[in-house]
């Protein structure tokens, strides 16, 4: 690293720290004694908010009165770890993430996520990891939450939208929610995938545009179900992402609509 990345990442982390120490405390303190657990969403809420103005980010927002009452999944294209950061500030609900589980080590923030029900994820590939986190999701949605899934499964490099997996829309066929389309646009660009800072501060502006709530369908096996609503939620946010400059990558053959084995969920079903 060079001496202008080292001052870059120091003058934006640690304060970013600090802040993390200070929110983080404030909900694991008083969030155990508020109705449910208020004073934790308060304080993820205000983290990301101080934390995006912090580093300068300016943060457009278009669509939330697609956003519906109730139990629902928000499905996400993801460009990098400041999604986090600005899907926080701006989307309602006391949703729950799906993180990757090496965050839940994080101190502060991974005590946070633990006790405000977030659900940890594995990124490794196989049935049984993909159907526990499964179950997970659907205990997010049967406790009345709704719940934010990545179904990239990991972020994009480059910010151009990649297919989807299905661990999400199982949670959602099986609990019947309704997926809401979320495209974000922009933060690839101020923080690319393995750097240490934001960048030099020429482009600070990240757009989030949420689509129509998707209905699940009604009938039919369960497999062809969370195909086709894998398939239309992507087709959504590729049109979000298009309408706030983003990219899409060329649409590859399309996946088995065939149901699961019945002894357990396939690898590339796995969770985003």
């Amino acid at each position: 690293m060079d001496l202008k990345s080292a001052w870059l990442a120091t003058r934006q982390w640690v304060p970013f720290a600090v802040r993390t120490m200070a929110y983080g405390t404030v909900s694991l303190t008083l969030g155990p004694l508020t109705p449910q657990r208020s004073a934790s969403l308060w304080a993820m809420r205000r983290w990301c908010q101080s934390s995006a103005r912090a580093l300068d980010i300016e943060i457009e927002v278009s669509g939330l009165e697609n956003v519906p009452p109730g139990v629902f999944v928000y499905c996400s294209n993801h460009q990098s770890l400041l999604d986090i950061l600005a899907l926080g500030a701006v989307l309602p609900g006391d949703f729950k993430w799906a993180a990757k589980r090496s965050l839940m080590k994080i101190p502060f923030l991974g005590w946070h996520l633990q006790l405000a029900g977030h659900v940890p994820v594995d990124r490794t590939i196989g049935s049984r990891a993909a159907a526990e986190a499964i179950a997970r999701f659907e205990q997010v949605l049967r406790e009345g939450k709704p719940l934010l899934v990545f179904p990239e499964g990991t972020r994009s490099e480059d910010g151009v939208l990649r297919s989807f997996k299905n661990g999400g829309f199982y949670a959602a066929v099986r609990a019947g929610a309704p997926v809401v389309p979320v495209a974000i646009d922009g933060t690839h660009l101020l923080m690319k995938k393995g750097a240490l800072d934001t960048g030099d501060g020429t482009m600070r502006r990240i757009r989030v545009r949420v689509g129509a709530p998707l209905t699940v369908r009604p009938d039919g096996r369960e497999g062809a179900r969370v195909n086709d609503l894998r398939e239309r939620a992507h087709a959504a946010v590729s049109d979000l992402l298009r309408s706030i400059g983003g990219s899409v990558e060329a649409p590859a053959s399309a996946a088995s609509a065939s149901e699961p084995p019945a002894s357990g969920i396939q690898a590339d079903q796995a969770p985003g």
